[in-house]
């Protein structure tokens, strides 16, 4: 089955008790039981990975494309307004990136406007909730 690599930034595993008014009760756990239910469904596998490491997700953008995964969905957390990195690492790569939000960026403070990773993504889902990821999925099912 094709795979869709969920790449997850900094602070992502303290989802369900970092800030849950803004990010929710849910962890990410919850979420990649989620995505893994639908992506069965959808006829895909779910290689779900977190780092706080800038490095790390720019090494797993380009082994999404060695491996000739199908998409990938990446929250970059904090890096999202930062990375060129990030930013380069997925214009680099011929695989499909969405950009994931569980907040809506553009409804926070004006640091957060600015996406480096939105620029090079193939889209970007964001503002609802742990939903983005699956919103995301479906979109990268298409692909």
């Amino acid at each position: 089955m094709p795979t869709v690599f969920v790449l997850n930034g900094p602070n992502l595993n303290l989802l369900g008790t970092r800030e849950p008014e803004v990010y929710g009760h849910d962890t990410l756990d919850d979420i990649a039981g989620r995505l893994e239910d639908r992506a069965r469904e959808l006829g895909l596998d779910i290689d779900m990975r977190q780092s706080n490491h800038e490095g790390h997700l720019v090494d797993w953008l380009h082994e999404a494309q060695a491996g000739d995964a199908r998409a990938v969905l990446l929250n970059a957390g904090g890096f999202t307004h930062t990375s060129v990195a990030l930013h380069d690492a997925i214009k680099a790569v011929r695989t499909p990136v969405i950009e994931v939000h569980l907040s809506n960026p553009h409804a926070r403070e004006p640091f957060r406007h600015v996406s480096l990773i939105g620029r090079a993504a193939r889209g970007t889902i964001a503002g609802f909730g742990a939903t983005s990821y699956l919103l995301a999925l479906e979109a990268a099912a298409r692909f």
